[in-house]
């Protein structure tokens, strides 16, 4: 495969890619995170993660400030390359040595590529999850939007599976014998039997009473949306009939889909996919005009 990712950069993804259709649709929100626990079951990512993050001190302010620059290399546009640059940047101190010995590095290839892997993973579940089923021609057309988007980061694209089928091969083999329960896993996921953290602003009784039915949405969006291969890994409950809850769930937000588009954008997307469009749209009309 020729490494492109460090001596090109492809033009960006734009409003007619499916990417940009859905990667910032909010509706992605409800397959819970599935992406961020998959990324934390790769042995040298979780490592990373125990290591250097503050995801335990700060889980969700850690996850916030990791989804903002990801949407903007995805919607940045012109920009898209240059954010993508800095998310690798962050990464470039995150070393250090696995419990066997060997060494790990945030920006090796193979694990850099699965963190990506994870998003194309989480958009594709939640397209079909959430909103409609995709056919084989729109699974190849995302993937190859993927690599447009991945090499928007600079980093070696070696470990990227050449085409749709390569990375099908690819996710079954690191599902069945690579990914594993690592203690950055468990963590995340630990609010699934325990609860949910109380906010520090939140006065007691008050969480005492609104906490049972947040704990029941959270462990039901959380478990339902993994892949049972990570179910079985963290030991994570899920039985037929939460199976058959979770079904009927998917199809209901299916069945809402028909009025979908006629909610404001504000409801149906994230804000960078919002403003993205809008710069879009203001440039179509820019063209538009001046050709007149």
């Amino acid at each position: 495969m020729t490494d492109q990712a460090e001596t090109q950069t492809p033009a960006p993804l734009g409003p007619d890619s499916l990417t940009w259709r859905y990667f910032g649709d909010t509706r992605m929100i409800l397959v819970g995170p599935r992406a961020a626990v998959l990324q934390n079951m790769l042995p040298a990512l979780g490592q990373g993660v125990l290591d250097h993050s503050v995801f335990f001190s700060e889980t969700f302010a850690r996850v916030k400030r990791s989804a903002g620059p990801i949407l903007n290399t995805v919607y940045g546009a012109d920009r898209a390359a240059r954010t993508g640059r800095t998310v690798r940047d962050y990464h470039r101190d995150i070393k250090g040595t696995m419990p066997d010995g060997s060494r790990y590095h945030a920006l090796d290839p193979e694990t850099y590529y699965w963190a990506h892997a994870t998003f194309l993973d989480n958009m594709l579940y939640g397209i079909e999850t959430f909103i409609r089923p995709l056919s084989d021609a729109e699974k190849r057309r995302i993937y190859e939007e993927s690599k447009v988007w991945y090499r928007m980061y600079g980093v070696s694209d070696r470990a990227m599976p050449e085409d749709w089928e390569s990375f099908q091969a690819y996710w079954k083999r690191m599902l069945d014998e690579v990914i594993v329960p690592h203690k950055t896993a468990r963590y995340g996921v630990g609010y699934v039997t325990k609860g949910l953290p109380a906010p520090r602003k939140v006065p007691g009784p008050v969480w005492r009473a609104v906490s049972p039915p947040l704990n029941a949405v959270a462990r039901f969006i959380t478990v339902g949306g993994m892949h049972p291969r990570m179910r079985e890994l963290l030991e994570l409950p899920w039985s037929e009939a939460d199976e058959r809850r979770y079904r009927r769930f998917a199809a209901a937000v299916r069945a809402a889909g028909r009025v979908w588009p006629l909610l404001p954008e504000s409801v149906r997307y994230l804000p960078q996919a919002r403003r993205a469009f809008r710069a879009a749209r203001r440039a179509r009309r820019t063209a538009g005009a001046a050709r007149r």
